[in-house]
């Protein structure tokens, strides 16, 4: 897939144009990229970045970065993804303004947008103006009851699974590891410690089950309350892996929470609960 910045990075050509934040490229988001690919134009996928609501002064914990987005976005087979830098000057465009300045600069022929698509400045611009506009606007019936909003909902009351079945692949977390207190090297469970983006969504503080690097992972969120810990972590332990992560980027699958966190009697007692986590993400189902 080609990733372009701006415009000027795209060849001539008729395209077909799926436009979003296309956060977490959930089920929803699928619906409409595909409708975009069977035009038999160019495909290309329109998105932004930052996410338009932190521009607009809203806290949004997102469900993906950037790089995470593009590869999800490459995974749906799409041609092409322009990401467009949305700054407060994009905010204030009219909506004839914006499909005139960037879809018709591009080529786009053909737009797909779901039902509820709005666009430019205060959601004036809709489906309707597309088509006025002299696009050949496909609208995709909304995907039932699935939004980014929603998994995030799911997330951060810890159930993997739901937000699983929404997003069509289990939810994730990523970042780099970087150096932890290696304390789980001494309990014989060497984890991982993520330095995760601070705008992304982590989810409610527990054990999981789930994968990175094609091994099973028992991953540990939250402020290991053990040893009196006040520092989020996220720890992920990979199952039967050998050699260095540190400054490697992972991507972990959140495939099931198996328990809430807690302080224990000792470390023997610990161990022994670790042992059992073990044995659960072993046994795990990958959502699908």
């Amino acid at each position: 897939m080609k990733v372009a910045h701006t415009p000027d990075d795209l060849a001539v050509a008729d395209r077909a144009v799926a436009i979003g934040s296309f956060d977490g490229v959930h089920r929803g988001h699928q619906s409409i990229l595909a409708a975009a690919r069977s035009a038999g134009l160019t495909s290309t996928a329109v998105t932004f970045w930052p996410h338009p609501r932190t521009v607009l002064g809203n806290r949004v914990e997102l469900l993906s970065s950037l790089e995470r987005r593009l590869e999800l976005l490459a995974d749906t087979g799409i041609d092409e993804t322009l990401v467009v830098a949305f700054t407060p000057e994009l905010a204030k465009l009219e909506a004839r303004a914006f499909a005139e300045s960037l879809l018709r600069r591009i080529g786009t022929t053909a737009i797909a947008v779901g039902e509820s698509f709005r666009f430019g400045r205060g959601a004036a611009g809709d489906a309707a103006l597309l088509s006025e506009l002299g696009f050949d606007v496909r609208i995709v019936p909304t995907v039932e009851a699935i939004s980014s909003s929603r998994i995030r909902q799911q997330m951060r009351a810890g159930e993997p699974e739901a937000a699983a079945r929404l997003l069509g692949r289990p939810p994730e977390i990523e970042g780099v590891v970087v150096l932890g207190d290696q304390r789980g090297g001494t309990l014989g469970y060497p984890t991982a410690n993520l330095d995760v983006p601070a705008d992304l969504l982590v989810p409610a503080y527990g054990i999981y089950a789930g994968a990175a690097l094609g091994h099973r992972a028992a991953i540990s969120v939250g402020v290991n309350p053990h040893y009196g810990g006040t520092e989020r972590l996220i720890e992920p332990y990979l199952l039967d892996f050998e050699g260095d992560l540190y400054g490697r980027r992972l991507v972990v699958e959140l495939w099931q929470r198996l328990r809430d966190e807690r302080a224990f009697s000792g470390e023997d007692e610990l161990v022994a609960q670790i042992a059992r986590d073990v044995e659960a993400t072993r046994a795990a189902v990958r959502p699908a």
